[in-house]
């Protein structure tokens, strides 16, 4: 793929929430790419979620997976908690 559909993300944010997932470092990815198209749209509820931007620990993947909440359960957990931001946050 060349470049994103800014027009998918646009479409994607007339929901009110997105949130990127990457099984890397969510530093420069692709929660960095949709970030810059959602900032010329009206505000909604966005996150990036990944490997944060440290040391990382080291193992099986499958126990990375569950440590960094990039399985499917922790991957629901963290969009649980995107949707139940308050308005006034």
């Amino acid at each position: 793929i060349d470049r994103m559909d800014e027009e998918e993300i646009r479409a994607a944010a007339e929901t009110g929430a997105i949130l990127t997932v990457e099984e890397h470092n969510v530093t420069g990815g692709l929660g960095s790419a949709v970030a810059e198209v959602l900032l010329d749209l009206p505000r909604i509820r966005f996150r990036k979620h990944g490997v944060p931007d440290k040391f990382v620990e080291v193992g099986p993947p499958a126990a990375l997976y569950a440590h960094y909440r990039l399985d499917a359960e922790g991957v629901a957990g963290v969009a649980g908690e995107l949707l139940d931001l308050r308005e006034d946050a």
